[in-house]
């Protein structure tokens, strides 16, 4: 007997950690019975991975599945079934653990679905098929049958086998790792599925710290935790962020990122005192703010204090050593455009290196989706259950939105027009959902970079109070700092007779580092020159490299 643990990623540099897991499962409760891992991704032809798990001859396959893989991994399930109907197929994950009725009855493909946390039900239910006995007439914690579709989800009371198998490490090959520490959430938002996996529980603090270190001498370049709420316990916030402070750069390797997922309001003061340590870029936090709209807040059973949210982002942003992301949900209850809007500009003047703007997803098991007389609106049917309009917001407000969110991917989050941002906010007055707003291009329109700074160049020149001189000055700095190649694009180049002695004087003043390139702009706006050398590294949290200007009148002092 054999089984397969496969899962389709959204993207390769993902590993996920759910077959791993069940694989330590496997390994610990069923020994007796062999198992392979097999992972692809949504991008490559649905068949690759189809094929890697035929070539195992698998008696059971078992699938995670959640929102982004749903489509491919059903399809993949009705391909193995005609390729092998003896095949079993068993699916789990939280896309299938709350909505496994309607999947018995429209996929007959799908033999059983195994809901909630499975390391414990898995093995359970493999060794009932080995042993020749039927897994539905066993007591397996989870398991839903089309004769009993609906099974409340498995809790484990124990801490789950350690998936860090030497099978794991062979497969990981630098992507990101994944760790979690803890399960449970201690919230109970109404649009999300954490707080419904039970409370949160601690694992063993030693063995999580050993399992930080294996990961971080594994290669990859990132280890994020994936506990939902990595400081719901502050205690224990303290104690890893002490331990991976100490050992960095010792049992550590420098280079290495550590991301978390927190409630920035309930940091503490010793919290401030352990990461304004860390070196630059050793640490990430994203920071779910979700709304800074109160009612909203209290709406989705969200509890914030917002002032004190404020006030630590802050904080946080001013030790400069912290990649901040923070995330705002657009489609939410009581949120008006303008609310949102206001929230948006809230959120943006804490200056975060990402905020992400995300959409209301409705998913199976959340209340949003249960409560609908709670909570009215319409949303797509399909993954990921987008929300379509609510009593608060109309469908075209919404595709504002949606620009808004492409245009700060582009313009901001991307890092590379930082400075035009900040120019034409204080030149245009516009509120910072707005100027994205005006600048915004349909979403997902593919554009080059150096098509791209056009764009927005002759979108920028036509918003009031703008000087085309000055927009042409930041872009050039923007450009430098951003990108590698030194070299700018045809809408920013001017043809000027005397940059060749330039670049002499500033070479015999500033003299690089042999085979180093310099990046060097013309600033007619400022009468400056602007330049890059590109044998510095770019900053670890902004990915930029920082620009040294020059009055001009100090260069034709030298000519």
């Amino acid at each position: 007997m054999k089984l397969v643990l496969a899962v389709y990623n959204s993207k390769y540099i993902h590993s996920s950690l759910a077959p791993w897991c069940l694989a330590a499962g496997m390994n610990t409760y069923a020994p007796e019975i062999p198992w392979a891992v097999k992972e692809g991704t949504i991008n490559q032809p649905m068949e690759q991975l189809v094929g890697k798990i035929a070539k195992e001859t698998p008696d059971i396959v078992g699938f995670s599945v959640y929102i982004w893989n749903k489509e491919i991994t059903l399809q993949a399930v009705q391909v193995l079934k005609q390729q092998n109907k003896n095949c079993i197929v068993v699916l789990g994950g939280p896309e299938v653990s709350y909505n496994a009725k309607e999947i018995l009855e429209q996929y007959l493909e799908v033999d059983y679905i195994l809901s909630g946390e499975g390391e414990e039900s898995l093995p359970a239910f493999c060794k009932a098929y080995y042993e020749g006995r039927n897994p539905a007439k066993e007591n397996i914690a989870g398991l839903c049958t089309r004769e009993q579709p609906q099974t409340p989800p498995a809790i484990l009371q124990m801490e789950p086998p350690n998936p860090y198998l030497p099978e794991y490490f062979s497969a990981l090959k630098g992507r990101i790792a994944y760790i979690e520490t803890t399960r449970g959430c201690p919230y109970r938002c109404a649009f999300c599925l954490s707080g419904r996996c039970g409370p949160v529980r601690c694992f063993d603090l030693k063995n999580s710290l050993e399992k930080i270190e294996k990961l971080a001498n594994s290669g990859a370049k990132t280890v994020k935790f994936v506990d939902r709420t990595f400081n719901a316990n502050p205690a224990r916030a303290t104690a890893i962020w002490s331990w991976i402070l100490q050992e960095y750069g010792k049992s550590l390797p420098t280079g290495v990122c550590f991301h978390f997922e927190i409630a920035g309001d309930i940091l503490k003061e010793e919290h401030f005192t352990i990461l304004e340590k860390f070196p630059v870029g050793a640490v990430q936090l994203e920071i779910g703010l979700q709304s800074f709209h109160e009612p909203t807040l209290q709406a989705i059973h969200r509890k914030t204090n917002c002032e004190k949210l404020k006030n630590n982002i802050r904080r946080l942003m001013d030790m400069k050593n912290i990649h901040i992301h923070i995330d705002l949900i657009a489609g939410l209850p009581l949120e008006t455009l303008e609310i949102f809007s206001h929230s948006f500009d809230t959120a943006f003047s804490l200056r975060p290196q990402m905020l992400q703007l995300g959409f209301l997803k409705l998913l199976h098991g959340a209340d949003m989706r249960e409560k609908k007389g709670e909570y009215p609106c319409h949303f797509d049917t399909t993954p990921p259950y987008q929300v379509i309009d609510t009593p608060w917001i109309s469908k075209e407000e919404l595709e504002k939105i949606h620009k808004v969110e492409d245009a700060t991917e582009r313009l901001y989050n991307s890092g590379r027009f930082l400075r035009t941002v900040e120019y034409l906010l204080q030149s245009t007055q516009l509120s910072p959902f707005w100027l994205f707003y005006e600048l915004a291009i349909e979403p997902h329109s593919t554009m080059g970079l150096d098509d791209y700074t056009a764009f927005i160049q002759n979108k920028a020149e036509k918003l009031p109070f703008v000087e085309k001189e000055t927009l042409r000055d930041v872009l050039c700095i923007d450009r430098l700092e951003s990108n590698g190649t030194g070299k700018l694009p045809s809408c920013l180049q001017r043809k000027d007779p005397n940059i060749k002695k330039y670049r002499q004087v500033l070479k015999e003043k500033f003299p690089t580092k042999q085979g180093e390139k310099r990046g060097i702009a013309i600033l007619y706006g400022q009468d400056s020159v602007a330049w890059v050398d590109y044998g510095q590294a770019a900053h670890a949290v902004t990915a930029r490299r920082a620009a040294t200007i020059l009055p001009l009148k100090e260069i034709l002092e030298e000519i």
